[in-house]
């Protein structure tokens, strides 16, 4: 059976407030950890975290399915030792059963490890921002083009972000239910991996404003959240992060008072911009993640690809819904992500409008009634794709 939250209700039972840390937890009977307000107590630990709570048995899981993610996290430590020197490389390590943690959460809830597969949000786009993405970042820019914590904190970013999506609680501000329970594990995960909520207090404060960055279209939430659809949102409404800075007194007035906020906001951006840095790639994997979000979204949506019924959702996702977010939903949000996803974006520009046109002249013939199916639109979208190379 697919793995439940065990989560249930409508809102946070009051507005964002100063939160202290919980009884009995990391930190408990300190300062007061500049939280959002209600998240433990309204995104508990479902039964994949109460399944997977130990970060080496997270890694020998890895090491036993996947072992070549453990060859990137080396490699990765290297480069950032090498950079940064030991104090970094001990906090990589903390990081690194965090980041296989996280990972193999991810897998179990809908990925290759798990029986709820999601084709989009999954495992594998996380480790697309962590390899492939902020690799790509680390080697143009250099690793001097920030610290090593911040490099830590944008590969926490990258495995935790979407931890959860099948969230229905309305938060009441503007960060999605899936962020807010992303956001409530992602600190349990930190406690369970050795970090500390007060000596570490910027880690846990940048990647909770990350997650709330990285939610897609603030607009009021639908009536029916249990149908709101994630792969919907990320191309019917941009991302959260370049206006967090005007939300924080509806999300939570206390981060006013962090120093570390202004670090975490510019964290925020260069990170909203990772995770849609798919503008910026080559055109094939460009194609490929619409392809896996349009898969995503058909499966939210109760529709097969193999019926009729999911053809014509499918065209207007990947030509119209594509042109869409490329050229009017889209914006780079930080200097550093437009430097070096920039440049691909503009050689994509003309690409994503031929393909969209190709694809609407190809089934425009059925018309109106539709007999073709959301299968056939992928197949011919892959073709399309190659042919534009």
């Amino acid at each position: 059976m697919p793995v439940r939250t065990l989560l249930r209700g409508n809102r946070f039972p009051q507005p964002p407030r100063l939160a202290y840390t919980a009884p009995n937890e990391p930190g408990a009977g300190r300062r007061p950890s500049r939280v959002i307000s209600g998240l433990d107590q309204n995104f508990p630990p479902d039964a994949v975290e109460l399944q997977l709570a130990d970060p080496a048995q997270a890694r020998r899981e890895i090491e036993s399915r996947r072992a070549d993610i453990l060859l990137l996290l080396a490699q990765r430590r290297g480069v950032l030792a090498d950079a940064f020197g030991a104090e970094t490389a001990w906090q990589w390590d903390k990081a690194e059963a965090a980041l296989c943690l996280s990972l193999c959460r991810l897998a179990l809830r809908h990925g290759r490890f798990g029986r709820d597969f999601h084709q989009y949000h999954n495992e594998s786009h996380a480790l697309e921002l962590l390899e492939r993405r902020l690799g790509r970042m680390i080697g143009q820019l250099g690793p001097e083009a920030l610290s090593g914590g911040d490099w830590i904190a944008l590969s926490l970013f990258a495995t935790c972000h979407d931890l959860r999506q099948r969230e229905n609680l309305d938060t009441g501000h503007p960060i999605g239910s899936n962020e807010a329970a992303s956001i409530a594990e992602t600190h349990r995960i930190l406690d369970r991996c050795g970090f500390d909520r007060n000596e570490d207090h910027e880690l846990y404060l940048a990647l909770e404003v990350m997650i709330a960055g990285s939610t897609f279209d603030a607009r009021p939430a639908p009536i029916d959240r249990s149908r709101y659809n994630t792969a919907e949102v990320i191309h019917t409404g941009g991302p959260l992060a370049p206006h967090l800075e005007r939300e924080v007194e509806k999300i939570n007035p206390s981060w006013r008072e962090e120093p570390g906020l202004r670090r975490a906001l510019d964290l925020a951006l260069i990170a909203s911009d990772l995770d849609t840095a798919n503008v910026g790639e080559s055109f094939v994997d460009l194609c490929d993640s619409a392809a896996r979000l349009a898969g995503e979204r058909e499966m939210r949506s109760g529709r097969s690809l193999d019926h009729v019924e999911s053809g014509a959702p499918m065209l207007s996702f990947l030509s119209t819904g594509q042109e869409r977010y490329f050229f009017e939903l889209h914006r780079f949000c930080s200097e550093l992500g437009a430097r070096v996803y920039a440049p691909g974006k503009e050689a994509n520009a003309e690409k994503v409008r031929a393909l969209s046109k190709q694809l609407r002249e190809r089934f425009a013939a059925q018309g109106q009634q539709a007999s073709f199916t959301g299968t056939e639109v992928l197949d011919v979208q892959r073709e399309l794709a190659w042919q534009l190379l």
